[in-house]
């Protein structure tokens, strides 16, 4: 049976090419074409949110650099070790919001400190997998349809960033103890 699995996933990209192109075929569609000025629009739409990614990279570069993230999780970590919060991830949940790609390095650390089967571990790979990239996202999605307030977006995705740290931590405890 993990043979066929195996043989599927490996497949399944290839296929799904070829059943993309034959059913565009079949429909009369220029496919060629059709691709062509989508990537024609793709190579638009990265011009378009250059800059915001940009910004984006350097905020987070100056948050990490200026130890304005060290001083957040000082302040914070008594408060979190009462509320039953393991003070070792909060870097992983300051950092979320901002950074898909430093986030997974703090998890990657994480679990090479404590490991994957501890509730440190349990709890930052539930908070990963329950959590976006609030600030990139918005500043992405926002920035390539030229919207520029974010109010209400930005408070929407921190409440559910908010909610879902605190509910990773309340779920690990729950079913895996501490």
């Amino acid at each position: 049976m993990t043979v066929v699995l195996k043989s599927l996933s490996q497949l399944a990209i290839p296929l799904f090419i070829v059943f993309v192109l034959g059913y565009g075929f079949l429909k009369g569609i220029p496919v060629y074409e059709v691709f062509v000025e989508g990537a024609k629009e793709g190579f638009t739409t990265v011009i378009r949110i250059l800059p915001y990614l940009v910004a984006m990279l350097v905020a987070i570069g100056v948050f990490r650099s200026s130890g304005a993230m060290e001083l957040m999780i000082r302040i914070l970590a008594p408060a979190a070790g009462r509320l039953g919060i393991p003070p070792e991830v909060l870097p992983l949940a300051l950092m979320r919001p901002l950074s898909g790609s430093a986030s997974i390095g703090i998890l990657a650390e994480l679990l090479k400190i404590y490991g994957p089967d501890t509730f440190i571990g349990r709890t930052a790979s539930t908070m990963m997998g329950s959590t976006e990239t609030t600030f990139y996202a918005a500043s992405i999605y926002l920035g390539s349809v030229g919207h520029r307030d974010s109010r209400y977006i930005l408070a929407a995705g921190l409440i559910a960033d908010i909610t879902g740290f605190a509910v990773s931590v309340a779920v690990c405890a729950l079913i895996f103890g501490r």
